[in-house]
């Protein structure tokens, strides 16, 4: 087979698929390859006329490929990607380019990027979001990797990507694994969000709303400030009828939540930081708890709470479904803001760490379009990062302080009456206690420095002293 394809990508599952009919349908020759040959073959026959090269062997596929090689892999992260790679390594020359799509952990990235740049090879480390349909239409691109491959990878990314306000939704993150990294705070983001979204509609039921009118509300929120994909898709999701019961489909849905990892993934980084992510911690616990349906149901049945009917009945006696609605929508926005401040300020501390340089303006920009997270006060989050590139933290930021500020009182009330009322909102309160403790000059952290060095004589810094000075008390003696 002559060298005759621009690229190449290997593994044709769903997303895979659709990745390549984007990048073929931009004018580009696109080379493929499945472990399975019936795959492949079925995958070409079934797009004739389309300008796309099955192989049926790794050695015809790389064969097939204008040099330097550019080679998409898309399979599973972890073990498949290695195992890919070691039948690839063989196969290539020396500044042919790797880039893997997958949702892999940074870390495996920055360890395959070291090991092909030995074999003389160039690897890239590549977020895509946006599931299936952002694979075929126009995705969110976050290529790491060394700089040199931005300009051979550009013309391809650049055209397939999602385009916002004109601008393609891709650009080079930076080194290394930075582009798996920042996919990988995108999705701990995204749990944030999506949690949030569900305890907004929770809220709604328990204020006595039924399913099709939280469509309505959803629908109504996605036409102003709060236009987003998640909300988007929340609100025709809840408007969706099981065929065969004529009910809802979200009330036959059971509520056990799964998850990929991702989530976890960036409550580990951020715990190895010391960067605080409530947020995406309570959306990471609230989707482990609700696999513990069992035992949910057991404790459903023992541990007493606040009737959740009496939230209604309140509502309802002073006529205020529609303000609490209204209340709702604000602590909802004020937390999602919380979501992102919160993923902003790891990648913030990871880019210094490591010396990335990530442009936190142009991350938000390419995550306007194409991506599971995108939102339209995306354009407010790119424009404060322009405005100030060495801002500290988002919540600083002019319209986000003055956004946080003039929602407060609605987010307190709201996660007060659900308290009051025992819906659980994990997500909403890890929210407000993280902008509580935030914008709080003084914390009680004093009290456990006094602990600390009591118990194990740690030290601890005096108010009345310059800071780095460590001092330690003789506690008295406990008995007993």
């Amino acid at each position: 087979m002559a060298e005759s394809c621009d690229i190449g990508l290997i593994g044709l599952a769903v997303m895979g698929q659709n990745l390549v009919l984007n990048i073929e349908s931009r004018s580009f020759r696109v080379a493929v390859f499945n472990r399975t040959a019936s795959v492949t073959a079925d995958f070409v026959a079934r797009h004739p006329g389309k300008a796309l090269a099955g192989a049926a062997t790794l050695t015809e596929f790389v064969a097939s490929l204008a040099r330097p090689r550019k080679v998409l892999v898309m399979v599973q992260a972890g073990a498949p990607v290695d195992s890919v790679l070691e039948q690839l390594l063989p196969l290539l020359d020396r500044d042919d380019i790797v880039v893997d799509c997958g949702n892999s952990l940074y870390t495996d990235t920055e360890r395959r990027d070291a090991w092909l740049t030995e074999a003389g090879l160039r690897f890239v480390g590549a977020g895509v979001s946006g599931g299936e349909e952002g694979a075929r239409k126009g995705p969110s691109i976050m290529p790491g990797g060394p700089a040199s491959t931005w300009a051979e990878l550009r013309p391809v990314f650049e055209a397939i990507a999602a385009r916002a306000e004109g601008e393609p939704c891709v650009t080079h993150i930076g080194p290394g694994g930075a582009g798996h990294f920042v996919k990988m705070v995108h999705n701990g983001i995204e749990y944030g969000d999506m949690q949030l979204i569900c305890e907004t509609w929770h809220l709604m039921r328990a204020a006595g709303l039924s399913v099709p009118q939280t469509a309505e509300v959803f629908d109504r929120w996605n036409r102003g400030d709060l236009q987003s994909y998640l909300i988007e898709i929340t609100a025709r999701a809840l408007e969706q009828v099981d065929p065969d019961t004529g009910a809802p489909v979200v009330d036959i849905i059971l509520d056990k939540a799964g998850q990929k990892g991702t989530g976890r993934w960036t409550l580990i980084n951020a715990a190895e930081n010391a960067v605080p992510v409530g947020t995406i911690h309570a959306a990471v616990d609230a989707r482990i708890l609700s696999s513990m349906k069992a035992l949910r149901v057991q404790a459903s049945q023992r541990l007493q709470g606040p009737d959740a009917a009496q939230l209604a009945i309140g509502l309802a006696a002073t006529g205020g479904a529609e303000a609490f609605v209204q209340q709702v929508h604000d602590a909802l926005y004020a937390s999602k803001i919380v979501s992102y401040a919160q993923g902003l300020d790891l990648m913030r501390t990871m880019s210094l760490k490591k010396g990335w340089g990530l442009d936190l303006g142009a991350i938000a920009s390419i995550w306007r379009g194409g991506c599971i997270i995108r939102a339209r006060f995306l354009n407010r989050i790119t424009e404060a990062y322009r405005e100030q590139p060495e801002l500290e933290h988002l919540a600083l930021a002019p319209f986000f302080q003055q956004l946080l500020n003039r929602t407060q009182s609605s987010w307190r009330s709201v996660v007060g009456q659900a308290v009051a009322a025992g819906v659980p909102v994990p997500a909403f309160s890890a929210s407000l206690a993280y902008y509580d403790s935030l914008r709080s000059a003084r914390l009680p952290a004093n009290l456990l420095q006094a602990q600390r060095d009591f118990f194990g004589a740690h030290t601890y810094e005096r108010v009345d002293r310059p800071e780095g000075q460590f001092f330690h008390t003789q506690w008295p003696e406990v008995i007993g």
